[in-house]
């Protein structure tokens, strides 16, 4: 054999060599990655099961009017649900819902009569909810459904799948209510018992001209890929609100503007950035703002359950405290209940409460719903609300989140590369 040979087969024999390990390296990075989540949602079944149910803490109710319309935020599901009902019971030509957890419970039932009320009254009623996320819901609840209801239910995946792959993905995620083009509710309450009164939650009530423009969220969702004839008709607005916005993200049409509004919000701060959200799995160009903003002094808070509903989301996160404790950004963690509200307050001049988590699904998958609203009589509302629930939080000490011990900050490096997917 040639020296030249002999080199070449020693080198074919390297590859290989390296090519088992990296195999070897990377099953059993998988096999950890898969036991590190097992025993995480064993250990989550365990310690819920025989939890006693808890009423969440509810800030109160809250008024304000912005640009002719007026504003109520509500943190009680209780208040919400008997608002919207109420809504319902009183519609004289629309109604139109979109949920993406509408359970056959009680709270469920209510809602159910309450729409087919309206249709047998001679309401035209939309509904769109998500299959997926009401998988483990009876059929023979939504069978109950007038016939004369207009129903979407959307899938994960779209008819146009084909066409569009990456567009044609997403869960409808929002959670929108219009009434007669005059009422309008959006934010993070799902329709259910659990949400009436066990979960922390933010929703708020729009009436007057800036109902349009989440009129126009649910009709956009509502139109795509649907026959002239199925289409629900454009009106025209009767205001321009500068100071009142939604924004829709559309997956099928490729547009995400609520992670947008947060950049361009959080950029501008130069006091204080509330943020609450119940998931927290950001991408590096939300990241860096948040950093950028404590160091130049900014008082960045972020709210998050101390234990939310998905624990392996609960973990992922824990991933990204080092870096923003590190960047002087103050962390605080709900302990009464699970907190499911998506509100941002800054400087006392802005603020969004909406159905967005700041995570990779919502920002950049998912149909949500958001309304923004750059107003200091609403921002200080929300600051309101914000100053009751920090009560019910303990804050997580820099120092004392170093010291954690190893088998948490091993478990934490193991789930980094679950951050695509969530």
């Amino acid at each position: 054999m040639s020296e030249n040979t002999a080199q070449q087969s020693a080198i074919g024999r390297a590859k290989r060599v390296a090519k088992r390990a990296a195999l070897a390296a990377t099953a059993g990075i998988a096999a950890s990655q898969a036991v590190a989540v097992g025993t995480l949602l064993a250990m989550d079944a365990y310690t819920k099961r025989g939890r006693k149910k808890r009423r969440a803490p509810k800030p109160g109710t809250f008024e304000s009017t912005v640009e002719k319309s007026d504003i109520t935020i509500f943190t009680s599901g209780e208040d919400l649900f008997e608002s919207m009902i109420e809504s319902i019971d009183r519609a004289e030509h629309t109604v139109m819902l979109a949920t993406f957890i509408w359970k056959g419970d009680r709270v469920g039932q209510r809602f159910m009569d309450a729409v087919n009320n309206a249709a047998a009254r001679g309401v035209d009623v939309f509904l769109i909810w998500d299959v997926f996320a009401n998988l483990v819901v009876p059929r023979q609840f939504f069978e109950q459904l007038d016939e004369r209801i207009n129903v979407h239910r959307m899938y994960p995946i779209s008819g146009s799948f084909w066409r569009a792959p990456i567009r044609s993905t997403g869960l409808i995620h929002s959670k929108v209510l219009v009434v007669d083009d005059e009422i309008g509710y959006v934010g993070g309450f799902n329709i259910g018992d659990a949400y009436e009164s066990e979960w922390r939650d933010t929703h708020v009530r729009e009436v007057g001209p800036a109902v349009w423009e989440l009129r126009q969220a649910f009709v956009n969702v509502w139109n795509e890929d649907r026959r002239a004839d199925e289409r629900i008709d454009w009106v025209a607005p009767n205001a321009w609100n500068t100071r009142v916005e939604v924004h829709p993200n559309l997956p099928l049409q490729a547009v995400y503007p609520i992670r947008r509004m947060y950049l361009a919000a959080i950029e501008r701060a130069q006091k204080n950035i509330w943020l609450s959200t119940p998931y927290f799995v950001p991408d590096g160009k939300l990241l860096e703002p948040l950093r950028a903003a404590a160091a130049r002094g900014v008082d960045v808070r972020l709210m998050l359950p101390e234990q939310s509903n998905h624990v392996v989301v609960d973990w992922v996160a824990r991933g990204f405290y080092q870096d923003l404790l590190d960047a002087g950004v103050r962390i605080f963690l709900y302990t009464p209940a699970m907190n499911h509200s998506k509100i941002a307050t800054i400087d006392g001049m802005w603020a969004t409460v909406g159905t967005a988590n700041l995570d990779r699904l919502s920002l950049a998958l998912n149909y949500e719903t958001n309304l923004e609203v750059a107003d200091p009589a609403f921002a200080e509302a929300l600051e309101k609300v914000f100053e009751a629930d920090f009560k019910d939080c303990y804050e997580v000490d820099p120092e004392k989140w170093k010291a954690r011990a190893g088998i948490e900050k091993v478990t934490e490096k193991l789930l980094i590369p679950l951050r695509p997917v969530m």
